[in-house]
């Protein structure tokens, strides 16, 4: 057992935070329709959507059997709405493929649409507990600044996996908390910008402490300014257009008082070739 193991296990049943993807019985479909929430989008603002989605579609099928239009919409403002529709795709993946139960097998599950390494080994993970490792952004911090005395990690790589590979234990159920308290201490202790290092567990074990904090280069992919860039513009719009559901809303009036025309019209496009809007005789409406 890898020396990082012991100390993340008994740290995180101590210190890990009560999220309803965490407790008994949450079931695979939830974990499924978290961790879609949960990309690019902090826990805070996620777990009200997630109660008000799995209220509104308890299982697979339910949801499949809405319009896509309606995922859009309950999305709200959870961002990169996108998500929605590879979340409907996925839903009637799992109700025609797999009889409406979230499948367990990683590559069954990289096989539905918006699924990504990350995904679907946390869904075997955390709903079924099996044994894989999960590397997340948090994750890779901890294996950089620990194992490898690195201030940030690198750029995401399929080498993260073998080295969170080589800190699992052997024990299925031992491996899924050392999964979720590797994720659960870069999260809350060991943060990009303001480490506790006093309050870290693997304190005497990290190298990058043992080295006195050097620099490193934080290679992460830098977020493009909302403000005044056409995601901005692709939210006004969308918003528009939801809020009038199941109206449509004629595309001329569409943004009309948008400062920048040609942004408007690039939103509009491209919301439309994402087939999250769609424009029959002049109008948008949401996907149906």
């Amino acid at each position: 057992m890898s020396a990082l193991a012991p100390p993340l296990i008994a740290w995180y049943r101590e210190n890990a935070r009560d999220l309803p993807w965490r407790r008994e019985g949450f079931g695979a479909w939830g974990v499924l329709v978290s961790e879609f929430m949960l990309q690019q989008t902090p826990v805070t603002r996620v777990i009200p959507h997630l109660e008000a989605w799995l209220s509104r579609w308890p299982d697979a099928a339910a949801l499949a059997a809405a319009a896509p239009g309606e995922a859009v919409t309950q999305w709200a403002n959870l961002g990169y709405p996108r998500r929605a529709l590879w979340l409907h795709r996925a839903a009637v993946e799992v109700r025609d493929r797999h009889d409406g139960v979230v499948p367990r097998d990683v590559e069954a599950l990289l096989a539905l649409s918006g699924i990504g390494d990350y995904t679907a080994r946390a869904v075997a993970v955390f709903a079924y507990g099996d044994r894989h490792p999960v590397v997340d952004t948090n994750t890779r911090r901890i294996l950089a600044r620990a194992l490898e005395g690195r201030a940030q990690p690198g750029p995401p790589a399929k080498a993260d996996l073998v080295r969170m590979e080589a800190v699992l234990p052997a024990d299925r159920t031992d491996a899924a908390t050392v999964n979720a308290a590797a994720m659960e201490l870069g999260a809350t202790v060991c943060t990009a910008r303001a480490p506790r290092c006093g309050d870290c567990p693997l304190a005497d074990i990290c190298l990058w402490r043992a080295s006195g904090y050097p620099e490193s280069p934080d290679l992460r992919r830098r977020q493009a300014r909302y403000e005044g860039s056409d995601r901005q513009a692709r939210g006004a719009a969308l918003k528009v257009v939801r809020e009038a559901s199941p109206a449509a809303v004629p595309v001329t009036a569409l943004l009309a008082d948008w400062p920048d025309e040609g942004q408007r019209d690039r939103a509009i496009d491209s919301l439309v070739a994402d087939g999250l809007l769609e424009v029959v005789d002049g109008r948008a409406l949401l996907p149906r």
